[in-house]
């Protein structure tokens, strides 16, 4: 399966230097997070459960 990969809504626009690319991974295999300047040094996958808290957590993080 090829993972299309995506920039994070969180990241800071097409410019930013520090973007975050996730890609959702064969199924039931989760979501793919890796950095977007070193697409090929690996990534970090996350349950979908595991997504939605880190979404959570950096929202709280956000608001304070």
């Amino acid at each position: 399966m090829i993972v299309r990969w995506r920039k994070s809504s969180y990241t800071g626009g097409a410019n930013d230097n520090q973007c975050v690319e996730l890609g959702r991974l064969a199924p039931g295999a989760g979501i793919g997070v890796r950095d977007s300047k070193d697409p090929g040094g690996g990534h970090l996958t996350l349950s979908s459960v595991q997504f939605a808290r880190l979404i959570d957590q950096i929202k709280q993080d956000s608001a304070r």
